[in-house]
């Protein structure tokens, strides 16, 4: 056991007869390491990016919902005529009225009745 660990110490694997496939070995486990570093790394990187396009998004949608908001208060009755009156324009006193248009018998052939394009 304690020869064992001896050898250790002083890597005497390393160079012994048989080192070359300790040494194919460790080159491959380096290897993985690497591979796993730099998926590691990937990784952190992508999800920077998403908590950074997270919160874009929520900022978006705030801005959205206060453009909202203040295009709901422009299109109000009171504030277009409010800036109506600057121009001497002011809100009818008169309620509109509705108009019907009855159909005729004669109008209501389709449109393609009416040219005969298809005979």
């Amino acid at each position: 056991m304690k020869n064992g660990i001896y050898s250790l110490l002083k890597a005497k694997f390393l160079v012994s007869d048989d080192a070359l496939k300790n040494w194919k070995f460790i080159v491959f486990l380096i290897f993985l390491a690497m591979i796993m570093i730099a998926n590691n790394h990937r990784y952190d990187a992508k999800n920077y990016k998403i908590t950074e396009l997270t919160n874009r998004v929520k900022e978006l949608r705030s801005e959205f919902v206060d453009r909202r908001s203040e295009l709901m208060k422009l299109k109000m009755e009171s504030t277009v005529a409010k800036k109506m009156e600057k121009r001497e324009i002011y809100p009818a006193s008169v309620p509109p009225t509705k108009i019907i248009v009855k159909k005729s018998i004669k109008e209501e052939k389709s449109f393609f009745d009416r040219f005969k394009l298809w005979q």
